[in-house]
């Protein structure tokens, strides 16, 4: 059978700009609304983290108040999210596609790790559909080089906005901004409105802007599988 690769952040914090340690790690729906469509086209999920570290929730992705927070408790049913893979032993060359979550757990591993900088830079050339979303493309930060170069350089693509870190109240307290950070790796950021589904894909590379874009960014991917 087919699979799918999720890679989701190892860390259960995001280091704010004064130190402090807010809890996080993976935002629910951005697991659950691609694994249940993926799994449901007869696709198999595996998961992998830094050091195969077993990834936490961000627990407020579970309030019934959140979108999608109803669905958290369906977490229970995956899991492979209970044993992941190493990135460091992942060959993406062996799945249908790639997918990276959100949730603020990105900016505080995958955007310097080097396992995963290696693992999108190989999907990227793979000819295979390379998917994030919301804060996901934090992890693309990684793949820049001693001079800023990236592979990522010129691409279309989409990201969690400052407008919406703003809203979220965490524009103030970040230590940088994704937004900000993809436009200086030389990435094209489209930026839709906050908290509105939006993806874009160029070739190969399909992004979502945020928690709303997790499923119609998987039908992108399964459309491009089709």
């Amino acid at each position: 059978m087919p699979t799918i690769l999720f890679v989701l952040t190892g860390s259960d914090h995001w280091t704010l700009a004064d130190g402090t340690r807010h809890p996080t790690g993976f935002w629910a729906d951005e697991v659950v609304a691609p694994w249940n469509l993926f799994t449901e086209a007869g696709y198999e999920v595996e998961v992998a983290t830094p050091g195969a570290v077993v990834p936490a929730v961000d627990a407020a992705s579970l309030d019934a108040s959140v979108a999608g927070g109803e669905e958290g408790a369906a977490l229970d049913t995956m899991t492979p999210l209970l044993r992941p893979r190493a990135i460091a032993d992942v060959d993406p060359d062996a799945y249908a596609a790639v997918f990276y979550p959100g949730g603020h757990g990105p900016m505080e591993d995958l955007s310097h790790d080097a396992a995963s900088a290696a693992l999108l830079t190989r999907a990227l050339g793979s000819g295979r559909p390379l998917a994030l979303v919301c804060h996901g493309p934090a992890a693309l930060l990684a793949t820049a080089d001693a001079e800023g170069g990236s592979p990522f350089a010129g691409y279309r693509l989409t990201g969690f906005t400052n407008a919406e870190e703003t809203q979220a109240g965490f524009a103030s307290r970040a230590p940088w901004l994704l937004q900000d950070r993809l436009t200086a790796l030389g990435a094209d950021v489209q930026e839709g409105e906050p908290w509105a589904a939006k993806t874009v894909s160029d070739r190969t590379l399909h992004t979502g802007q945020n928690p709303a874009s997790a499923g119609p960014l998987a039908q992108v991917v399964l459309d491009r599988l089709a």
